[in-house]
Formats: structure tokens, sequence, C-alpha cells
């Protein structure tokens, strides 16, 4: 990866605020296998002398705002169910495993009676196997049936990685049971030569939800066959399944279960989750059917240190001359510097590929003044790499060869990294359930490992570095998802009906809203009523009607202008902000600079450039009442719920100095405005409730926005949602409400659960926002409190002290204050 290409300054921006790497005499690993040695893992230094030996630095103990430190835990043994075949438990027993966990027998035994059930214990807790022993044992069963065929099962991971990592260990694993288990990956990476194999041969097919929905449904004739023999349907990381992208999931199996009744089959759903609030009722929302819940977790876990760290203050001024700390993707590229100088294999996870790419090449340089060979150790890893790119990190990282990545959430799911040493987050990923998954990525062979949560400058970062019990004493959150969203529902109505006429028998299994749906689909001339069913009537592929990761159309393919080579690809919803004329784009650590973007042909030209300078866009954002679903009275103001419509236009562009931030200049932009329809929680507050709060009109406007920023940057720790996924528009007099009002809502049309349940929690939410900005250590506002990185108005007004005596008052008249 060539350093050079970064853009100029970009070296300097990202200098440690301490010295040189930290050099340590501690031994490097002996080989680059996973499965190290005993004498390789004696070599290991504990967590806690890991942390020990970054916190050594000067300056950076202080930085460490709290650790816990979670002890190991004794492992409890059973014994595999008897009517798992005897083949399948000595092929498990070749690989070192005498006897099962206490949870894999019981999810096993609860899979043989027939019963879906969702095993739902922490990372490296041998999920995989409980469920891969009993549809090991199926298949086998089912190569003995005498319709040659036999059993089929059909595994769902949430991406490809995962998929392919998981054939990988389902054919070591059965390796000795020959050819009557045939496992093989059918996505859109599978060669066209090898699908009709697939189709007629392999009886363990792994695929994504999106092959599934477009791929194997829609062609169901072809695959008659294995769905009529379809006996296990496993799906790994359910708790991923969430929002808009896990309600189109829930119709997607809803359409599984609907073809493979018509063929005679009624599949047993095994699903694997993260530990997670109430799985058994979010397994039966995704899937549609009755599932047992097992969740006390028999494996045995070692000593796991988890460290909490704030960057500290810079002298840099931002937006309003806040005070600005040292961002967490420099913070990071530091310590995964630090611990790859110190033979810590480590992964660390960024939330966007420009950071994942910034972090990779700094700690490349920084590593390359130690070490020349130990910068050749570290990569980036993230969306939009083209499959042999990705393929190829994920076989360098597996067997030991790269000794630190940095990976956006791609890399996050239970692909099998074991052997690894240490995990650094750069920002809360949006989740408690992320954060443990991401945490448990490192030492997965049950032995110590350290995890490092890096604060981002924003509220809620802040917020958890404070208050640690939030991250430690608290569940993880429960999924939110709503099938009954009319924007799912709909497509996938038409989608069912395109593959086999949908009858009224056949509503019930899509919920209750869908029989009000189909007369506006026929009414749309997307569906027929011809006798006793509904038939899709037009010439394209009803699945093509359904975007189920929510991403508002087809990706926008980024193309070197020069040599037409394509460079990778961002996501449609994205594309205005990232990809418009103008935008800096990083890719593999070379600098290019976006020349046009065809939003017709989704195609943005890029060429590459050495600018100084880095590019954030400015839209604007308005917001109408369509409906009031329900409200309650907030002392003279309102609590409200219900359907809005959300208008926003990227107007323009800055460009910003890399190393202060300082903007350069400010370029128009033409592009369309976007309408969005979907759900929001909004609050108002009287004249008498401005009164009590001394909030004058000179103030209002400002109060009501530093509000809002901080109350979508809190939203994620009680909904488990991403700040990206919600928006929110402040206004001093708003039309509909004829009040100053407060909107949050979320980002996908129809909605997606995120909104209604900060409605059910406003109380809390909304005074630990409160919280949050009193007890930021700045006096009129900053990143860590009220500043939004996302602000389409530059953070103007904002007015930090009249947003504290706002939501005071308002929680001073909340139901039960």
């Amino acid at each position: 990866m060539a350093f050079n290409h970064l853009p100029a300054g970009v070296h300097d921006a990202f200098r440690p605020l301490s010295v040189t790497p930290v050099t340590h005499s501690v031994p490097m690993a002996k080989n680059h296998r996973s499965d190290r040695s005993p004498t390789d893992a004696a070599l290991r230094p504990a967590p806690g002398a890991v942390l020990d030996r970054l916190a050594s630095v000067p300056g950076r103990a202080s930085r460490i705002t709290h650790t816990e430190h979670l002890p190991p835990r004794e492992g409890r043994h059973a014994v595999w169910p008897d009517r798992i075949r005897t083949e399948v438990i000595s092929a498990v027993q070749t690989k070192g495993i005498e006897h099962p966990w206490a949870h894999q027998a019981r999810a096993a035994e609860h899979a043989l009676d027939g019963d879906s059930v969702v095993v739902a214990t922490g990372t490296a807790s041998g999920k995989s196997l409980a469920y891969l022993v009993p549809v090991l044992s199926g298949l086998l069963d089912g190569s003995e049936a005498p319709n040659g065929r036999g059993a089929t099962a059909l595994y769902l991971a949430p991406t490809k990685a995962l998929a392919a990592d998981q054939c990988r260990s389902v054919k070591e694993i059965s390796h000795p049971l020959g050819t009557s288990v045939r496992p093989a990956v059918y996505d859109g990476d599978t060669p066209v030569e090898e699908r009709e194999w697939i189709r007629q041969y392999a009886n363990y097919v792994l695929t994504n939800p999106d092959m599934l929905h477009r791929g194997i449904l829609p062609s169901h004739p072809r695959w008659s066959a294995f769905l009529k023999a379809l006996k296990y349907v496993v799906i790994d990381e359910c708790h991923t399944y969430r929002g808009v992208f896990g309600s189109h999931v829930a119709h997607v199996l809803r359409r599984l279960r609907r073809l493979c009744a018509r063929y005679g089959a009624s599949p047993v759903f095994l699903l694997a989750s993260a530990t997670a609030a109430e799985p058994s009722v979010a397994a039966s929302r995704l899937t549609g059917v009755p599932v047992v819940e097992v969740a006390d977790d028999a494996s045995p876990r070692g000593e796991l240190v988890f460290a909490l760290w704030e960057p500290p203050l810079t002298e840099l001024h931002g937006e309003k001359g806040a005070p600005v700390r040292r961002t967490a993707t420099a913070e990071t590229a530091d310590l995964l510097t630090d611990l790859a100088v110190q033979g810590v294999r480590s992964v660390a996870f960024v939330r966007s590929r420009r950071g994942a790419e910034l972090i990779s090449v700094i700690a490349q340089e920084r590593l390359a003044e130690v070490d020349r060979t130990l910068a050749r150790r570290v990569a980036a890893y993230r969306g939009g790499y083209l499959p042999e790119e990705r393929r190829a990190l994920e076989r360098a990282l597996h067997s030991g060869e790269l000794l630190g990545l940095a990976a956006t959430t791609a890399l996050e799911l239970g692909i099998d990294v074991s052997g690894l040493d240490a995990v650094v987050i750069a920002g809360y990923p949006g989740t408690r359930a992320s954060l443990w998954q991401q945490a448990g990525r490192a030492g997965r062979s049950g032995e110590g490992a350290l995890a490092v949560l890096v604060a981002r400058d924003d509220p809620l970062d802040t917020f958890l570095v404070h208050h640690p019990e939030a991250l430690f004493d608290q569940p993880v959150e429960s999924t939110v998802l709503d099938p009954d969203n009319p924007y799912v529902l709909a497509p996938h109505l038409c989608a069912a009906a395109a593959e086999i006429p949908l009858t009224d028998d056949d509503l019930a299994l899509f919920g209750p809203a869908a029989e009000d749906l189909l007369p506006q689909l026929e009414a749309a001339k997307l569906l027929r009523r011809r006798t006793r069913a509904w038939h899709w009537t037009r010439r394209e592929r009803a699945a093509d009607l359904a975007d189920i990761r929510g991403q508002g159309g087809r990706p926008v393919q980024i193309v070197e202008a020069g040599t037409g080579r394509l460079l990778g690809t961002v996501d449609a919803g994205a594309a205005h902000t990232t990809v418009h004329e103008g935008a800096v784009h990083l890719h593999q650590g070379r600098t290019y600079l976006v020349r046009e973007l065809d939003l017709d042909d989704s195609v943005a030209l890029v060429q590459e450039a050495n600018p100084p300078y880095s590019t954030v866009a400015r839209d604007t954002t308005s917001i109408s009442v369509l409906e009031t679903d329900t409200e309650v009275p907030w002392g003279s103001g309102r609590l409200c719920y219900g359907s809005v419509e959300v208008t926003n236009q990227v107007v323009s562009f800055l460009r910003r100095k890399l190393i202060t931030g300082e903007v350069l200049g400010e370029t128009k932009l033409d592009l369309p405005p976007r309408t969005l329809r979907t759900r929001a929680v909004w609050w108002t507050v009287t004249e008498d409730q401005l009164d009590a709060a001394r909030i004058n009109p000179e103030i209002l406007g400002g109060a009501l926005h530093a509000a809002e920023h901080a109350s979508i940057g809190l939203l994620p720790l009680f909904a488990t949602c991403d700040r990206w996924d919600i928006g929110g528009v402040s206004i001093p007099l708003h039309p509909d409400t004829l009040l100053p009002t407060v909107f949050v809502y979320d980002g996908h049309p129809g909605g997606a659960g995120f909104a209604e349940r900060a409605f059910h929690t406003a109380r809390t939410w909304l005074t630990a926002t409160r919280e949050a900005i009193a007890s930021c250590e700045c006096d009129a506002g900053c990143p860590s409190c009220i500043q939004s990185p996302k602000c389409g108005n530059g953070n103007d007004p904002l007015h930090k002290r009249g947003a504290v005596r706002l939501l005071t008052e308002l929680l001073r008249e909340a139901p039960g204050g």
C-alpha cells in the first residue's frame, strides 16, 4: 500500500501526541499459524500487561477512564443426545472436541425434537457446533433415504465472508463423512458454471438473505428438489437482522416457508445470536414460528480486560471555536501500531470505510520506522472491496500472516480469526450487542484478551466512557424490527405473488397488514385478482422491488476515469454525500477526486489526486407531519409519535484543511431533493414552559437545535440503532404543530422502529440527554455534547445552557416525573 498517495498533510494530522512508537522486548510470534503452539502461547503477555504497556507512554494513563476485568469462567460439559449419528460425533472428536458444552447439547436436543431454537450465548461459545451437529446428523440420515437426494439444509449469514468462512469449517469437520455431506456457497460471487451443480447436488447450501431473496426464491422451480427435502434452516448472527433490514429478512423467511409448504416441507429453524434481550421473542418475530431459547452459556471464557479510553483535548478549535479532542481514528492508529510492535495480534474496528483506510496506512508508516517488515503485516478490510481482495485478506488474517487489521463491521461477525490477542474499537459501534460482538473477536481460543473502546468526540461516546455502568451493568438491547411496515411488506407481497399466486389463505403468514395492502397494490397495477388468487402482472422481476438492505437503490460504482477500472462501490443512499462531484474519496491508501456523479447510471467517475483537504457535504432538511398516531401530555407540551414526510437535499460541500479542520471554501452542488415518508417522535413546548426555562426568542433556536443533536446522539443507547440510522429537525415555530418542536425520525422509508422505541423510553432517553450536555466540560458546546458531525447547518445556532434549561423544564413535567 503506497503511503505517498495519501493527501498532503495527512501524516502530520495524525501524528501521535506522544513521541515514538512504544518498543518492548516482547518476542514476536514464531509463526503465522492461528493455532499457536503452547510455547507461543506462553510468550504472549497477559491482557493487563499489554494495557499497562500501552498506557506507559507519557500522558496516556489519564486517557483510561475505566477498566473492567471480566474474570475467567470454567466450562460445563454434557453429552450429545443419543440420536446424533455416531459418525458425526467421531468427526467432531477428530477436531479435539470430546464433549459438548451443556448449551450445545440442549440446542441439539431441541433441533432433533423438531423445535426451532435460538442459541443466544456469548462470542466464541461454540454456537456453530450447536447447530452444525444436528444438521450433519440429519443430512446423514437423509442420505439413506430412498429418494436419492436425501435431506437438505440451508445456512443464512448476513455477509458473504461469514458464509464462506463457515463453508470452510463445514468441509473440515465433515471430511470424515465422505460425500454424504456436500456443502457449497451460493452467492453473487459463485461462478455461473458451479451454480447448476449446487442446485442439483449440494445438500448444505450456504448463502445470504440477499441471494435467497433475489436468486433462490424467484427461481424456486429449479430449486424444487432442494426445497422439498429442506429439513433445517440455520440463521447465523440473527441479532444483526434489525430495523429495516431485519423487517425485510422476516418476509424473505416467510416467503421461504410458504414455498417449502407448497413442496411439502416444514423446516426447523436453528438460530445463533450474540447474547440478546428476549432472544426467543426476537427470533419468533423474525421467523414467524415459535422458537425455544437456549441462553445459559456453559462455555469457558478467558480473562477479558476491557478499557474505556478517551482521547485528550488538543490545542485546535473547531466550529464556533469549540475545543476539539484528538480523533478516535488517530488514537486507534497509535494503539494498533504499538500492539503490532509488541507482537500482539489485533483488529481495530472502525465505523467508516475511510477511517479503516487511514488507520491502516498511518500504522504502516509508523511501523516502517521501527521495522520495515512489520509494515507489510498491517492492512485494511472493509465493504466495497472486490471479492478477491476480501478473500485474500481473510486468509492472511486467519493464517496469522497479518498482525494487525483495521476493519469495518464487515469483519465483526463470526469469521474464524482465532488467535487474536486484542481488539481496539474506534467509537461506540451503536449497540451493546455489537460492542460485545467486536470485543469477543479476541481471545477466541479461551485465552485472555484485551478490548479497548476509544471514544469519538460525540455525546454518546463521551457519556459512555464516563458512565461505564451503562455498558457493563446493562443487558444488551432488544432487537427492533417491524414486519408490518407497509413499505417493507408491499414489495414482498408482490414477490410472493410472482413466485406462486397469492391466496387468502396465505395472508395470515404475512401479518395483519397484508389484507389492507392488496387493494392498493391492485390499484397501482402491480397485482391483479383472478378467481381466488392475486397474480403478479408485470414482466419485470417482482423481487427487484424490495431493497432488503434499505440502501435506497442499486449501489453506485466507483470507476477510475482514465482506465475504466472498478475501484469499489458505495451505497446509493450515501452517494449524494460521499461521491458528489468534487468529493475526496480514499481507496486502499490512494486518494481520488470525484469528477462526475451520474445518478442515472449509478456511476461515480474519479481520478487520482493529492488534495490538501477533505470534503464534507452540507444539506437542508424540512419535515411535515402526516398523521399523529399517539400523543401524551408533558405539562402543557406534548410528546407525539406518528408519520412524517422528510425532504432532504445536499446543497454544497466544504473543503477543510486536513490538519486544523479550517474551512477553505464552500462549493454549491446541484443535486435533486430526496423525499422520505417515515416515522418520527417529536415533542413540543409552550410559551409557559419557555418562560419557566428562561428561554427568550434569541436563544430558542439554538436551545432546540442543541437538544435535538444531543438526543440523536444518545438514542442508540435506548434503541438498537446507529446515529446514522436516524435524523432530526428542530424549528422554533413548526407550521404543523404551531409550537417550538423537536423531531427525531427513522432514516428509512416507513420507519424502522427506532422512533417508536424513543417514544416509549422518552423520559429516560431525554434524562440521559440532559445529563450528557450538563456534565460536559466545555463552556458553549462541543462535539462531545451538542455539536453533530452530520449537521447540515454547520452546527449553527447552538445554545448549550439553553438546551439544559429547556430539557430540565420538559422533564420536570414529564409523566411519572
